[in-house]
């Protein structure tokens, strides 16, 4: 049973420390569980989808306890159906639900039961499985995760890669997939643009693996690609990335691993 709510913790803690501060509580709205969030440099906010309540919650970026959330998004014209992901693109203000074959976008300001702004889906598009979403704003590209069947291939993990601003059943721009990728089960993703790059969480078919890893690839990437860096890997120390974020300003790739129910600061200065 997971523990329902958002701890902060010093960006320096180590070991088993308290949290600084945690959103908790009934007036928080914060179900069983949380599976993503995104915060908002612009606004100083914290953006959380709810799985179990069908909503999208948006908190101040200095809640502390039992604190309602500010906004909520939530109900029939919504569309939102079981949301466990989400991305921010905070430069043109919206939000990003990924609903396994297809794309819902709200408007950042979105509040009560509101129709999504644009829905990416359609059998053209190839959207599969329940996939993470990645926003680029300054090179305008979108990026869906997921797992396909390809014919006389199988079973691969892919990454989509459309305009930022696709909808309706678009085609791809591009697909990154094939063995040289490692792709197995991508999750998380971050797209950092000072340096055109994507990471992706992945991780093996099996509940925890020593083989899963974070790769590092070039948004422009397609096709059978190998990452350019990883963390992780073969005989690595992670087991289950779920989460990543990154801190450029220290040059610092955060992954959050379920399995280890830990935190990783890795110093990745080629990143940056």
């Amino acid at each position: 049973m997971a523990h329902p709510q958002i701890a902060a913790f010093a960006r320096l803690a180590e070991g088993n420390v308290k949290p600084r501060r945690s959103i908790a509580g009934q007036n928080t709205l914060i179900t069983r569980t949380i599976h993503d969030l995104a915060y908002d440099p612009v606004r100083d906010e914290i953006i959380v989808p709810q799985l179990f309540a069908q909503a999208i919650l948006t908190f101040r970026g200095g809640a502390d306890g039992d604190e309602a959330p500010i906004r909520i998004l939530q109900g029939p014209k919504t569309q939102l159906s079981d949301p466990e992901r989400l991305a921010l693109d905070p430069v043109h203000g919206e939000i990003f639900v990924p609903a396994i074959d297809r794309v819902l976008v709200f408007p950042r300001d979105g509040q009560g039961d509101v129709a999504p702004i644009r829905i990416l889906e359609g059998p053209d598009t190839q959207l599969r499985g329940e996939g993470n979403v990645a926003v680029d704003p300054v090179h305008n590209l979108l990026f869906m995760n997921g797992v396909a069947r390809v014919p006389g291939r199988g079973r691969m993990g892919q990454v989509l890669v459309f305009d930022r601003t696709a909808s309706g059943n678009a085609k791809p721009k591009a697909i990154l997939r094939g063995p040289m990728t490692q792709i197995d089960n991508p999750y998380k993703m971050v797209v950092y643009p000072p340096r055109k790059l994507l990471l992706v969480g992945i991780r093996t078919e099996h509940a925890a693996s020593e083989d899963s890893f974070v790769g590092v690839w070039s948004i422009y990437d397609t096709g059978n690609v190998s990452p350019r860096w990883t963390i992780g890997g073969p005989k690595g120390i992670l087991r289950q990335p779920r989460g990543i974020t990154l801190d450029p300003k220290n040059k610092n790739v955060i992954i959050a691993d379920k399995y280890l129910n830990s935190v990783f600061t890795f110093s990745f200065p080629e990143v940056f």
